[in-house]
């Protein structure tokens, strides 16, 4: 999966679409990703340990990875993500629009 935690992605499809956020955890096994402020529900939560109040909280719940694409830092366009070497031989990920390192 070329989105990691922590990008910056733009929603393309969906009752969200158009919307910008930060990659806040990355599900590869599913495919999916969880981005701050997209695809929020309301959900009922009672006590726990954990949770000391009960009520309605907001969640973000995971959207598909192929619904977002990577916002590239230089143009704050959507963009893919191709790889390439640099001279150490280390492996990285690059904007294919510019070929700005991600």
């Amino acid at each position: 999966m070329k989105i990691h935690r922590g990008d910056n992605v733009i929603v393309l499809s969906g009752k969200d679409k158009g919307r910008r956020g930060e990659v806040v955890r990355a599900l590869p096994k599913e495919g999916r990703v969880i981005v701050e402020g997209v695809n929020r529900v309301k959900r009922h939560q009672r006590t726990t340990q954990v949770r000391k109040r009960a009520g309605i909280i907001d969640k973000d719940l995971a959207v598909p990875v192929s619904k977002v694409a990577l916002v590239c830092p230089k143009e704050h366009a959507p963009t893919r993500v191709r790889y390439s070497f640099g001279a150490d031989g280390a492996k990285q990920r690059v904007c294919a629009r510019c070929g700005e390192a991600l």
